[in-house]
C-alpha cells in the first residue's frame, strides 16, 4: 500500500529553522516527483517545493527560495525539507504528495495522486 507520512513539524520562532521529513513505503521513490505543499487556515493549499526523481531538478515557491532547500533520499525512500529563517507566514499545516507522472509543477495540485495527511509548522514567538 502506497502511504507517504510527514514529520518534524512543530512551534519555533521567527528565524529559526525546522527540518520536515516525508517516508514513503508502498512504491519505489525514485520513480516519482515528490512535492512540498502548505495549506495555511483559511487559504487554498500552495505549493513550496517540488524534487523530480532523481534530484536533478527542483522548483521552488518564491516565497521560500533561498530560504527552504529540498532533498531526497532514494536509499532510504525520504524526501526533505530544511526550512530555515522561518517568518509566521509560514506558518501551516505541511503536506508532502507523490507525482507518478513526474510533471514537476507546483501549480497543478491535481497531478499529485498521493498525499501525506500533514505535519502543522507554527512560527511564533
Amino acid at each position: 500500500q502506497l502511504q507517504l507520512v510527514e514529520s518534524g513539524g512543530g512551534l519555533v520562532q521567527p528565524g529559526g529553522s525546522l527540518r520536515l521529513s516525508c517516508a514513503v513505503s508502498g512504491f519505489t521513490l525514485h520513480d516519482y516527483t515528490i512535492g512540498w505543499f502548505r495549506q495555511a487556515p483559511g487559504k487554498e493549499r500552495e505549493g513550496v517545493s517540488c524534487i523530480s526523481s532523481s534530484g536533478g531538478n527542483t522548483i521552488y515557491a518564491d516565497s521560500v527560495k533561498g530560504r527552504f532547500t529540498i532533498s531526497r533520499d532514494n536509499a532510504k525512500n525520504t524526501v526533505v525539507l530544511q526550512m530555515n529563517m522561518l517568518k509566521p507566514e509560514d506558518t501551516a499545516v505541511y503536506y508532502c504528495a507523490a507525482d507518478l507522472r513526474a510533471t514537476m509543477t507546483l501549480r497543478n495540485l491535481n497531478v499529485y495522486g498521493y498525499w501525506g495527511q500533514g505535519t502543522q509548522v507554527t512560527v511564533s514567538s
